[in-house]
């Protein structure tokens, strides 16, 4: 064996144009199958991180049958005070959250005294809403970064449209569960950035504003948003939370809370699917390529040898023997092509994050 191990470096150290040719072969395309993989993950965890950073948090929360109408941000399916507590209490002693944030949401309408347009209004905590999604005051293309009470944040498709600046005075309208017309005037805060869907017409103001604006007397909250600690534990923290939360029922008997992941909420999630897909085939196409390549090469080598072959068998060398030599041959040519591509790879990568790459993927 050992014999048979010493033969076949030799014979690699004495072909070396071949050696270097194949083994730079296998190295070049071991480069670029993992430089496109690492590259399509964090392509896709990257956008995955502006959906959930930005604005919708890791898992959501609310009352059961607010998601079959929540186009129309119903403020009859909020969650009351005594529905809060309970949560906050199951979240509390929840292992693997980072933080969470209530959120009141309600559609109004947004005048700058001459116009009129709709909007969909959250109010929030300001500190817990940065806490679930902080890439928000990233978002902030005008004004201050912090939501005060008495100011709003609009979305820059508004403040264009609108043609309304930081500092402006604007009515916000809007009808609380009771079906009274309540308005309230606001200073623009900040414009933020617009994103893409029905997000795009999205407000902030404080939470307190909210309640005042609808006339709630107790705080009501439309859903509880929350971030994990490690995002790869979405599941498994999703499937406890709503464990612990399934034997909280309403008077008909079914659950009264409904937990979803940013899966459930967000169409992009059928994106990162077929990013997935893409990816896996193109993988696959890469590998067969260079396997392809590295076997052609093999191939002819051994055509080449040919003589080298019979003159082995004519000494009495048994044919299993010449074959495991080839194999112990490709074996170490594998294996330097191998190592020296995860080198490769890994100065490509280098490189890359040095450059920073980055985009705003569904914001615009």
């Amino acid at each position: 064996m050992f014999k048979l191990v010493k033969i076949a470096l030799r014979n690699l150290l004495r072909y070396k144009r071949r050696t270097f040719l194949t083994s730079s072969l296998i190295a070049v395309g071991v480069t670029f199958v993992l430089v496109f993989v690492s590259s399509s993950s964090a392509f896709k965890n990257l956008m995955i991180s502006q959906i959930t950073d930005s604005m919708l948090g890791h898992i959501q929360i609310h009352k059961q049958g607010y998601m079959a109408s929540i186009d129309s941000l119903p403020l009859t399916l909020n969650l009351d005070q005594k529905d809060i507590e309970k949560l906050e209490k199951a979240v509390n002693s929840m292992s693997g959250i980072k933080a969470y944030s209530p959120r009141i949401k309600f559609a109004g309408m947004f005048s700058n005294f001459m116009e009129t347009t709709n909007i969909r209004v959250n109010g929030v905590y300001p500190d817990k809403e940065e806490a679930v999604a902080p890439l928000l005051p990233g978002r902030v293309k005008q004004g201050e970064k912090v939501i005060k009470k008495g100011e709003m944040f609009i979305p820059e498709l508004l403040a264009k449209g609108m043609e309304v600046k930081v500092g402006d005075t604007i009515v916000v309208i809007a009808t609380n569960r009771d079906g009274s017309v309540n308005g309230k005037q606001f200073r623009v805060g900040a414009v933020i950035e617009s994103v893409t869907g029905p997000g795009g017409r999205d407000g902030y103001m404080h939470i307190e504003d909210a309640m005042e604006m609808l006339r709630m007397d107790q705080m009501e909250v439309s859903e509880v948003a929350i971030r994990l600690d490690d995002f790869d534990k979405l599941h498994s923290v999703s499937a406890a939370l709503d464990a612990a939360l399934s034997d909280q029922l309403n008077k008909a008997g079914k659950p009264v809370f409904d937990v979803r992941t940013w899966e459930d909420l967000s169409p992009f999630y059928n994106v990162s699917r077929m990013i997935e897909v893409m990816t896996f085939f193109i993988r696959l196409m890469l590998i067969a390529i260079v396997l392809i390549s590295v076997m052609n090469v093999m191939i002819m080598a051994v055509y080449e040898r040919i003589r080298e072959i019979g003159t082995m068998a004519a000494i009495g060398t048994k044919p299993g023997k010449i074959l495991f030599l080839f194999l112990i041959e490709g074996f170490f040519l594998g294996l330097t092509g191998t190592l020296v591509g995860i080198l490769f790879t890994c100065a490509v990568t280098y490189v890359i994050n040095a450059v920073e790459i980055s985009f705003n993927f569904g914001r615009q």
